[in-house]
């Protein structure tokens, strides 16, 4: 553990001032995305109402029963259908013909995947990702365009789902089939077998299993399975709904959400570059209005000197010694510029080393606490020092705190950033400026953001990215 207490001047350490706990991952305080005041959760939310929890239950099971229910006619038709299509275009595929055949197979097993992915959205309560299908390139021709459909894997998924979808929906059917089944014959049984015609084998139910003969021991199984059926009929409708339902997922969504994955990927990679071109433009401008000046100023005194050295040495001396000036100031700005970059001592020492000295620049007392190893990756690291940097400055320009604390610290494979002060709170995230920008260079770390600034203080700023 390393610890600093970096000041402006000297001073003591307040000890009236509650510090926030540094530890805990995104979530765990009041926090909101535009960094305005918020209400945490109710730690202990009321328990729901047994009416309302039985009336869920209900809902849920005829939503299932439906689900499953339906899935048999549908996957039936999408099978007949796209099966014979199929089979059509296989054997006609040596002429024209049979290609454009396959391509129908192709969209109308599309319609059918269409449909199912609808069916799930109903049944769960919640939108269910839909892949992205390829596209015709513009420009292509028609049996370019034609044969998109051929070339996209998902086409062929959907062409699968139209075979085996049959098998589990059968399955599913059958079983929510049998369940009601039996619920309803026990719910009734009593009133129509008195209308089941004389002949036959005249044992009823109870006596075949050995419980009696006799109207009333009829009855009384009867009735008894249907209860059995209607207290385990949620339970066979939620596995029916699994079967058919996870197999439709596993087909129809999943290449849905990989897409997704590649889609973040690639925003946040985008974000990353984004900030980078945003910080060399920055670089750019506060070299040109900083340094560069200076420089100049510093290459006219030089030239003057040389001609006052002959004809006044005096004032030849003064002129020199502001260029020494101006080139100290040079120098300072920068080293201030390239701190923005990634100061070397980060490189040469590490992340705490880094923060420590960021601290002691600071006009504001910064209490830094480290618990991180040397060696992290350098782009974990320069990512966390962007994030303490930032979180200072705004401290200094806008918070009017009188004290801050950094804390970091690894945990769950995590380097936690924290950042907390005493000011007025109250700030606002803004497009492409401070915090704002901060999550675009953390999304190329696949690092998190969140900060809680509610009026009145204190703001807290939260970062973790993830150490490979």
């Amino acid at each position: 553990m390393t610890e600093t207490q970096a000041m402006h001047e000297p001073t003591h350490e307040p000890t009236d001032q509650p510090t926030d706990q540094p530890a805990g991952r995104p979530g765990e305080h009041p926090t909101s995305e535009l960094m305005t005041p918020t209400t945490g959760p109710d730690p202990h939310p009321p328990a729901a109402a047994p009416g309302r929890r039985r009336r869920g239950l209900v809902a849920r099971t005829l939503h299932e029963s439906a689900y499953a229910l339906v899935a048999f006619p549908v996957a039936l038709v999408a099978m007949v259908v796209v099966v014979t299509l199929v089979a059509t275009g296989v054997g006609l595929v040596v002429v024209v013909g049979g290609i454009l055949i396959l391509v129908a197979a192709a969209l109308v097993a599309r319609g059918f995947a269409v449909l199912e992915r609808i069916r799930l959205q109903v049944l769960r309560g919640e939108p269910v990702p839909s892949p992205t299908y390829l596209q015709p390139r513009p420009g292509d021709g028609f049996w370019a365009r034609s044969l998109t459909a051929l070339r996209d894997p998902q086409s062929w998924l959907d062409v699968v789902w139209s075979v085996v979808g049959l098998l589990t929906g059968t399955i599913a059917f059958s079983i929510v089939l049998a369940w009601w089944a039996a619920v309803l014959n026990g719910a009734t049984y009593w009133f129509w077998e008195r209308f089941l015609p004389d002949g036959g084998d005249p044992r009823g139910l109870a006596e075949l299993m050995g419980l009696g003969d006799g109207r009333g021991a009829d009855i009384a199984v009867n009735t008894a399975i249907g209860v059995l059926a209607l207290l385990t009929l949620p339970l066979a409708t939620r596995f029916a709904a699994l079967l058919h339902g996870s197999l439709a997922s596993v087909l129809l969504t999943s290449r849905a959400e990989l897409q997704g994955r590649v889609a973040r990927v690639e925003q946040s990679r985008e974000s990353a570059h984004r900030a980078e071109a945003e910080s060399l433009r920055r670089l750019e401008r506060d070299i040109h209005d900083g340094p560069q000046q200076r420089l100049i100023r510093l290459g006219m005194d030089l030239g003057r000197a040389r001609v006052q050295l002959g004809q006044d040495p005096e004032t030849a001396a003064r002129t020199l010694d502001e260029a020494v000036a101006q080139t100290r100031a040079a120098v300072e700005e920068l080293r201030a510029l390239s701190r923005g970059i990634a100061p070397p001592l980060l490189v040469d020492r590490g992340l705490a080393a880094a923060v420590a000295e960021m601290a002691d620049g600071q006009p504001v007392p910064v209490k830094v606490l480290a618990d991180v190893p040397r060696g992290l990756p350098l782009a974990v690291e320069t990512a966390s020092y962007f994030v303490v940097a930032e979180a200072l400055t705004n401290v200094v320009k806008h918070s009017g705190a009188t004290r801050a604390e950094v804390v970091l610290a690894v945990a769950d494979g995590r380097l936690q950033v924290t950042v907390v002060d005493d000011g007025r709170g109250g700030a606002v995230q803004v497009p492409g400026h401070g915090l704002r920008g901060l999550q675009e260079r953390l999304d190329g770390v696949d690092g998190d953001l969140v900060v809680s600034s509610p009026e009145g203080g204190p703001t807290r700023v939260h970062a973790e990215i993830p150490v490979p």
